[in-house]
């Protein structure tokens, strides 16, 4: 895996990642003591609103930066939205009122919605051959995994020699670092297309994506990717402290446990995908985290909740997600010509956290209303129609076509050219896309 380092333009992109990852989870860490000193008994509502702010933003500003990023170079729009991110940071040390908190958030995680499709969206362009992108992807997942692991202890390591304000100019530093490293390598931009109005523009990614099949079965997924999440990121608190009554530390080794299944997954996963289509793959995964949420709470009735228990349905729970989430820009990939892709990768981006916006508050008011079991349950049913949606929209097809084919569109679509050998081979044309579109799988 990782032999993909070697080319030049992504290890520059991959490190850029993990620098403005390290720098956003210190802001993270940083954010929390903040609240706290503004704020203090209503700090847990500001993070609240905090978070709230960073999902609308990603929902709301992604599609329209998807509009129009194929009309600025990339390298200078992503470096220039790093740049925005560092300038919002070094205003953070300074607030002194919770709006001004909320502003600046707003700012930043609108630069964020328009910067990471962005980036997504460049990777496959960069790697076209889908061997080397799978493997891209997964290192990509591991950035995150480590991210989570990783900005925790260097936190606590800061915060030993300086203050929390100071954690803000590490996420300046990271981000300053990011733009670059994005500054160091040459990006391909793909040709604009035909000039459209704003609107068109605006939900062009999203009606591609509705009248793609597979990436109807996606957006099910993330579902189930959502509810087991935050099943796991909003109530492992609750369950360690509060059930369990163990430390802090305690909790850390939770949240390692979640990352620890995610990057054995990605480890996995290119071997796999070579020899697996994505589809079994990704469903296999959501299977297991469903399968993972009810085994913890049957064994809760039955024997109550233990340590080792959670640790071993949180790692199950990692290993799932990244089994969905790590394939999915294979499908994203395949689906739009090169420049379509920044608005279909914007549109996976919204409609993603469009789900995580919805299961964060429920799965907290679940928890808190009815207990743990309860919530395990419904977050285990609400996963399971996901995957159901995903398995109704995206069923299974045989034989694949070549990657530059678009299979979804159906045989007689105006737009689909061609046929070899009684085969569809399906050059895609796409071209005033309307979501009703008559499809099949």
């Amino acid at each position: 895996m990782l032999a993909i380092l070697a080319d030049r333009t992504y290890r520059h992109l991959f490190l850029a990642q993990i620098v403005a990852l390290l720098g956003t989870g210190l802001a993270t860490m940083a954010l929390g003591l903040l609240a706290f000193d503004l704020a203090e008994d209503r700090a847990a509502l500001v993070l609240g609103t905090v978070f709230t702010i960073k999902m609308v933003a990603y929902v709301g500003i992604a599609p329209v930066a998807g509009a129009f990023a194929d009309r600025v170079p990339r390298r200078a729009l992503l470096v220039a939205l790093d740049l925005v991110r560092a300038a919002v940071a070094l205003l953070l040390p300074f607030v002194t009122e919770v709006w001004q908190v909320y502003a600046l958030i707003f700012l930043l995680q609108s630069a964020s919605a328009a910067f990471t499709p962005t980036f997504q969206a460049t990777i496959p362009d960069i790697l076209p051959d889908e061997a080397r992108y799978t493997r891209a992807l997964s290192l990509l997942r591991l950035a995150y995994d480590l991210e989570n692991i990783v900005s925790p202890a260097l936190a606590a390591i800061l915060l030993a020699v300086m203050s929390y304000n100071s954690l803000f100019f590490g996420t300046v530093a990271g981000f300053i670092a990011s733009a670059l490293l994005v500054l160091s390598v040459i990006l391909p931009s793909p040709k604009a297309t035909e000039p459209r109005g704003i609107c068109d523009r605006t939900t062009r990614g999203i009606r591609i994506y509705l009248a793609t099949p597979r990436l109807r079965g996606l957006l099910g997924l993330n579902l189930a990717v959502a509810c087991a999440g935050a099943m796991v990121l909003v109530n492992s608190v609750v369950l360690v402290r509060g059930q369990l009554g163990l430390d802090d530390t305690a909790l850390a080794w939770a949240m390692f446990a979640f990352g620890a299944g995610s990057m054995i997954s990605a480890l996995a996963l290119p071997r796999l995908l070579d020899r697996f289509p994505d589809r079994p793959v990704m469903m296999a995964g959501a299977w297991l985290m469903v399968a993972a949420l009810l085994g913890i709470a049957a064994t809760i009735v039955s024997l109550g909740l233990t340590w080792p228990l959670l640790l071993a349905v949180w790692l199950l729970i990692g290993l799932g997600n990244s089994a969905v989430l790590t394939p999915s820009g294979r499908l994203l990939r395949r689906s739009a010509h090169p420049e379509d892709r920044p608005a279909i990768f914007a549109a996976q981006f919204a409609l993603s956290h469009a789900c995580w916006l919805v299961t964060y508050p429920l799965s907290g008011w679940l928890m808190t209303a009815f207990g743990t079991v309860p919530a395990l349950l419904v977050l285990a049913g609400m996963a399971a129609i996901g995957i159901g949606a995903a398995l109704r929209f995206w069923p299974a097809k045989s034989p694949d076509v070549p990657s530059h084919a678009h299979p979804d569109l159906p045989p007689d679509h105006p737009h689909l050219e061609g046929q070899v050998g009684g085969e569809h081979r399906h050059e895609i044309i796409i071209d005033d896309l309307h979501p009703h579109w008559p499809t099949r799988g």
